[in-house]
């Protein structure tokens, strides 16, 4: 069970301002604010998206603020492919595909390294076409 009240540095190892930074760096955002502006709004659609059981066991690997932003919205009913979860992001933040695309990109490299690959492949099985390369992975084809 995901424990909000322990250290987010004893929990994934990294704390939400360091997840930050290191989004911050990988997206070329001009300020922390943008980076967790940005974070925030991946993460909210992300978490959207997610079974509870590979959304709890992906909080449990992020820091706190980040575990709560994945969490905060209940799940779609309608699941969305990878193109549309970033056109989804782009109509909810008013910016462009493209931008969305890149900001989706830029959270999910970090949230896959905290994740870990194994847990990471779970994930993408488990959602429509397209979240691979979103992570930042090879999309494999599906067996028919």
């Amino acid at each position: 069970m995901l424990s909000l009240r322990e250290p987010a540095s004893a929990r994934t190892g990294m704390t939400f301002h360091q997840m930050l930074e290191k989004i911050r760096y990988e997206g070329a955002y001009p300020t922390r604010d943008r980076a967790e502006d940005v974070t925030r709004a991946v993460l909210e659609a992300l978490g959207r998206q997610l079974a509870t059981a590979e959304r709890t066991e992906l909080a449990a690997r992020l820091p706190a603020e980040a575990a709560h932003a994945l969490t905060t919205h209940t799940r779609d009913t309608r699941p969305l492919t990878g193109r549309q979860l970033v056109k989804d992001l782009a109509d909810r933040t008013g910016t462009t595909p493209a931008t969305a695309r890149w900001d989706t990109g830029a959270v999910l490299a970090v949230v896959g390294h905290l994740a870990g690959d194994e847990l990471v492949a779970r994930i993408i099985g488990h959602l429509p076409d397209g979240y691979a390369l979103l992570f930042g992975r090879a999309q494999l084809a599906r067996a028919a």
